[in-house]
């Protein structure tokens, strides 16, 4: 089945391939979420408070993007002007979230050259990530279903992620919390793509398909396509990134690792110091 689905796929990539050999382009929305699964201790905080608190941290992870694509290059960048505002919570709670994704970031693939420049505002300092394109080992399923008008259809890849943590640094925890080797567990990656956008790219870092990616499922984060416009009336500029430190992929993850562990000691109660017990923070994982 799956291999009958391949050919299909492949055959109406080629007649769309065929169709859109001119220059094309398109502007694709994104919506973002993710889930969060947190359980809070009772005696730190009443529920009216783990609501807010719990409210705030989801709203900090839906985001609108917006992928500006032809067939061999794209940008991909948080829009503003849709994203409200996140207002904090103040008092002695602080949440510190680890990793990019503020709205002067923005996402460069070239899928011809098979490299990315990734602009990312970290901590108040600009990096410019260059690297090549990870290949994704995508498995074409059998399924398929309709996203607005496009058919899509259903793809997946396994990797080993960390498993995702929250930390709550409290008083009575500081002392006790120390560093260890992140537990590892297998993730399927779920995608769907549709042939009748023929480019190989698609949000964030997912790319390789015969299509454009209109949905993922990346563990407890979502991303949903909600609006394309194809070849709009003014042309789509796509410009690769030039401001920030260049680094590698693999330098940036460090300089990331280094800098997640200064924010923990900033925010871990000091050894002997006391407070009325409600102070701690909270920091999750990108």
């Amino acid at each position: 089945m799956t291999t009958i689905v391949r050919v299909i796929v492949l055959a109406i990539t080629v007649v769309f391939s065929t169709v859109s050999a001119q220059d094309f382009q398109g502007v694709a929305t994104y919506k973002t979420q993710r889930q969060l699964d947190i359980k809070m201790d009772s005696t730190q905080m009443d529920s009216d408070m783990q609501k807010q608190m719990i409210e705030m941290m989801k709203k900090q992870f839906q985001k609108t993007f917006l992928l500006h694509f032809n067939k061999e290059e794209s940008t991909y960048k948080q829009d503003e002007e849709l994203d409200q505002p996140t207002v904090g919570m103040g008092g002695n709670i602080q949440i510190v979230s680890i990793g990019g994704g503020g709205g002067s970031d923005v996402l460069y693939k070239n899928t011809k050259e098979q490299r990315y420049a990734d602009q990312v505002d970290t901590y108040g300092k600009i990096f410019l990530v260059k690297d090549d394109i990870e290949t994704l080992d995508w498995k074409l399923e059998s399924e398929s279903k309709f996203i607005g008008e496009y058919q899509c259809y259903k793809a997946t890849y396994t990797k080993m992620v960390e498993k995702p943590r929250v930390r709550f640094n409290s008083d009575e925890d500081a002392e006790e919390e120390e560093e260890s080797e992140p537990e590892m567990e297998e993730r399927t990656v779920t995608a769907w793509y549709t042939p009748q956008i023929p480019v190989n790219n698609g949000p964030s870092n997912y790319q390789g398909l015969p299509g454009l990616i209109l949905e993922v499922h990346d563990g407890e984060l979502t991303i949903i396509c909600s609006k394309i416009v194809l070849n709009p009336k003014d042309k789509v500029e796509i410009k690769e990134p030039e401001k920030g430190k260049v680094v590698d992929q693999a330098t940036y993850e460090e300089i990331m690792e280094k800098k997640a562990k200064e924010m923990m000691e900033r925010y871990r109660p000091k050894k002997g110091e006391r407070n009325d017990g409600n102070s701690f923070s909270i920091t999750i994982g990108g």
